[in-house]
């Protein structure tokens, strides 16, 4: 084809308010993650120190195709402590540079090999995963972490193992998944029983750590491997710096001075958690949690059966939040009482939330 016809064939694409914008935003988001990328990079000294210390997990070995294996313990993991002692954008940062630094290290693994290594095998060591970890501030910088994840390097996961997975995983899956491309969601393995097999196959043992069914040890011997998993506990107090997490609640509501409100919820089947967070204006509150066989009948409190120890918070100088596993199906009572108050009604702004087990779309992969 000669020049001129290239030239006189060319058109400049048409230029629309929608796909201006489109490209506007998507540019903005590059630009945006890549400063936070070199950030990260040039000033790494700025982590906060309570995230490297008290954040579970840690690269250790490779699998038999020479791609890194990160490592996520869940159970240690404290995550109010964690909140209370470092930012929402701290946690992105740390996650920033563990994916730059995994990247880094398929690259070393590529020149190594001699063949192209891009991807990273995941290991997610859920025993231990509880109601704490269904915080709601957490979970929603996860999932931040997660979008982050999907959208600046789509293709740097190869596989995920979740092992250990308690009865809670089906709930805390469900809450994240929606985050996740189909793409993504096929190569997540729930393993079951015989998890210890099915790594081997795909991790050679004097790479797997001796508490995971391999070989590999510290040098003192430590079957953990502790020199590059983290295995942590509750973050110490005296690393906070600040007494709550701010919230945005969903819903407001006046508790009249000597009386109570109730909030009905109705559980269908075992296994759902409730889960709430709640502030008052200018006092304290009672709250408690009850259960009644059905809908539609209000009761008193001596009538129902109390699941929740009622008690009063000081709500007005530290927020409160709890949760509930629903062992068994009813309508489940959330009252708060002011029965006590003779002079002052009292205004609460609470979010409350059904979690949902995803039982329909996990399969148990024992092979």
């Amino acid at each position: 084809m000669k020049i001129d016809t290239i030239i006189t064939d060319w058109r400049p694409p048409e230029v629309t308010p929608v796909n201006l914008l489109t490209s506007v935003v998507t540019h903005y988001s590059l630009v945006k993650f890549y400063v936070q990328v070199i950030y990260c990079i040039i000033q790494p000294a700025r982590c906060v120190q309570v995230i490297e210390k008290y954040l579970s997990g840690g690269m250790c070995g490779y699998d038999r195709e020479g791609s890194p294996i990160w490592y996520d313990v869940i159970g240690p993991v404290d995550p109010k402590g964690l909140f209370l002692s470092a930012s929402r954008q701290d946690f992105i940062k740390s996650k920033i540079r563990e994916c730059e630094m995994l990247q880094k290290e398929c690259s070393l693994q590529s020149e190594k090999l001699g063949k192209n290594v891009e991807s990273i095998t995941m290991i997610y060591d859920v025993e231990g995963l509880a109601l704490k970890h269904l915080w709601k501030p957490a979970i929603e910088t996860y999932g931040e972490i997660l979008q982050m994840f999907e959208e600046n390097y789509p293709e740097g996961l190869k596989r995920l193992f979740v092992i250990k997975a308690p009865k809670l995983f089906p709930v805390a899956y469900n809450l994240i998944k929606h985050l996740l491309s189909e793409a993504t969601r096929q190569k997540i393995n729930i393993l079951g029983a015989n998890w210890q097999e099915v790594l081997l196959k795909y991790i050679d043992e004097e790479e797997l750590p001796a508490m995971y069914g391999g070989k590999l040890t510290d040098p003192d011997g430590d079957p953990r491997c502790r020199n590059k998993i983290h295995h942590v506990g509750p973050v110490p107090p005296s690393y906070y710096v600040r007494d709550h997490v701010k919230v945005d609640y969903e819903q407001c509501t006046t508790v009249s001075r000597g009386s109570s409100k109730q909030l009905d919820f109705e559980i269908l089947f075992p296994g759902c958690v409730l889960r709430w967070q709640f502030a008052t204006d200018s006092a304290d509150i009672g709250f408690g949690v009850f259960l009644k066989p059905k809908m539609g009948e209000r009761m008193k409190a001596a009538q129902m059966e109390e699941v929740v120890y009622s008690q009063r918070y000081n709500a007005h100088l530290v927020p409160e939040d709890g949760s509930l596993t629903c062992e068994r199906p009813g309508v489940y009572v959330l009252r708060f009482d002011n029965t006590y108050s003779i002079f002052q009604a009292k205004r609460i702004s609470f979010t409350v939330e059904v979690l949902l087990p995803d039982h329909l779309q996990m399969k148990i992969k024992t092979q």
